[in-house]
Parts: structure tokens; C-alpha cells; sequence
């Protein structure tokens, strides 16, 4: 059986879309409800997070295609295998062949962009959503200045044309790692050590680099084509949805977080700052496990 890092849960591969596996844990009983986290991270990244949800909910935490264990394929055009629209479906697809037609879900980072679409594109299968510091992809692109570049300037190295920035990573690759990640948190001794490991352990593979690489092309391409199509025919999130967002990262001090969502989304919004970075389920575990428990209990 595979192994994960989150207490009392059991890992396992299921089926994603075009045959892509998906690596899962799961715990708990209860309603429904998915995981999904950011770059560079992995399913793991909520070890602290779901076994406290699992008390109450059947906790799905998954990796997105091209991270942690799950399947690695190649872009294709334009890079579309890794739209969010495509890794929307993968889990989508996963959750109901665990049993689970709808759903809540929470997604931080690259998550919840992924979450975001799933929520448009499957109603019938989003309960509710959580996202975790980020603001709407298009938004933060349409309103791309110089703090945002400087602060977030992956969104722009790694999208360049294959392989340069796949070479420049593969040159220096754990300190490029341990440089992003001390970047995103704003808490000492975040991320852990052993989770560092993980990631490293992960990032290590030219497959998931090529990836992520992949992802953010998608992001500032076809996923930014799909949100001018929904913006055209006046398609909004119809869901309950919550924002958490770390008051001492990027997200909290160049955007109004919650005005954001309530830009693209017809249902009741909700929005707290924790005092953190960006890795809010790594940096204040407690809090964000509280807030998520309230806002699934609806």
C-alpha cells in the first residue's frame, strides 16, 4: 500500500481522466469532502489539517496530476492536459468512483484554482468552496504590476517555452526549492523539515518539474481563454464559498480578497485573514481546521 504522511489515513491510486492515476488519502467518516493543494506541495501538505476534519467528514486528500504521486502526462497542445479545466475532471472522477457524486471542497494555491473551475464546470458535484489565498487566475493577471511580479515572479519564469526553465530548475533544484518555500511563509520553522523532504523528494523528478511547468503555462493560456468564456456568457459561482488568505502575504496585501470572489460568484461569499504567509494550513493548522469545520457545517 503507498504511504502518506497524514496520521490515520490510508493511501491509495485511483482513476483521473485519459487514465492519468490520481494518488488519494482518505480518512474519516462524514460528508464528503476534497483536499487540493498548491506548488510545490503535495497531498501531504494537510497533514495537520484533515485528520482534525476527518472527526466529522470523509476526508479526501488528493495530489493534482504532475505532483506529488499521481500521473505525470505530457501537456499536449497548448498545454491543455493541465487546464484546470482537465484536473478539475480528474477529481471529480476520483470522488465518484470512491462513492462521492457531491462534495465540498477546499483548494489552496494551484488547489483552488483547480477548485474554482471544478466548482463552474460540475455544480451538481460542489457542494461548497474554500479557497486559500489566491484571488481569482484572471484577476491576478489582469491587474499584474510591478509588487506583484517581483513577489510572484514564477508566474512568469515558469511559463517560458520548454525546456529553459526545466534545465535552469534541474541545475539547481533543492535551492531553488527551499528559496520558494521560505518565500511563501511567514511563520519560523514552516514548512517542517520532514515536509520539505517530501516536496524535495518530489520535485527531484524532471517529470513533475516538466509539470509544473506545464501548469502555470496552462494557467496564463487556456485556463485564462476558459475564464473569458464563462466572464462572456455571464457565468458565476453559484456555491457557498469561503476565502481564507495569510494577512502577511502576497494575496492579503496587494488584493481585496474577498470583493474578488464576490466579482465572480453569485453566492454568498465569506473571507478571514489568518496572521501567517501563504501556507495557512502548514503555518496556523489549528485555525484554518476551525474555520473549515464551521463553514462544511454550513
Amino acid at each position: 500500500m503507498p504511504d502518506t504522511l497524514i496520521p490515520g489515513f490510508e493511501a491509495a491510486d485511483a482513476a483521473g481522466e485519459d487514465g492519468v492515476a490520481i494518488r488519494v488519502a482518505t480518512g474519516g467518516d462524514g460528508p464528503p469532502v476534497l483536499l487540493l493543494h498548491g506548488h510545490p506541495q503535495t497531498h501531504a501538505t494537510w497533514r495537520e489539517v484533515a485528520p482534525v476534519l476527518a472527526e466529522r467528514h470523509t476526508v479526501v486528500a488528493a495530489d493534482l496530476r504532475g505532483y506529488g504521486d499521481s500521473g505525470k502526462p505530457g501537456g499536449g497542445p497548448g498545454h491543455a492536459r493541465y487546464a484546470k479545466r482537465e484536473m478539475a475532471r480528474d477529481q471529480v472522477r476520483v470522488m465518484r468512483e470512491l462513492g462521492h457524486e457531491r462534495f465540498a471542497v477546499v483548494g489552496h494555491d494551484r488547489g483552488g484554482r483547480v477548485a474554482h473551475r471544478m466548482a463552474l464546470d460540475h455544480p451538481g458535484a460542489v457542494d461548497r468552496l474554500a479557497v486559500l489565498d489566491i484571488a481569482p487566475t484572471s484577476a491576478m493577471y489582469d491587474r499584474t504590476d510591478r509588487a506583484f511580479a517581483t513577489r510572484y515572479f514564477w508566474w512568469f519564469f515558469l511559463i517560458q517555452p520548454a525546456p529553459l526553465p526545466e534545465a535552469m530548475i534541474a541545475g539547481a533544484t533543492e535551492p531553488y526549492l527551499r528559496a520558494h518555500l521560505r518565500g511563501q511563509s511567514r511563520t519560523e520553522g514552516v514548512p517542517r523539515e520532514d515536509l520539505v523532504q517530501e516536496y524535495l523528494r518530489c520535485y527531484r523528478d524532471p517529470a513533475t518539474v516538466h509539470a509544473v511547468c506545464e501548469d502555470y503555462r496552462a494557467a496564463a493560456g487556456i485556463d485564462l481563454e476558459h475564464d473569458r468564456a464563462d466572464t462572456a456568457a455571464g457565468r458565476l459561482l453559484e456555491r457557498p464559498l469561503l476565502a481564507l488568505w495569510g494577512a502577511l502575504g502576497t494575496v492579503g496585501m496587494l488584493y481585496d480578497v474577498p470583493a474578488t470572489w464576490r466579482e465572480v460568484a453569485n453566492g454568498p461569499v465569506e473571507g478571514e485573514a489568518l496572521p501567517c504567509g501563504h501556507l495557512l494550513q502548514e503555518e496556523r493548522p489549528a485555525e484554518v481546521a476551525d474555520r473549515l469545520g464551521a463553514f462544511l457545517a454550513g
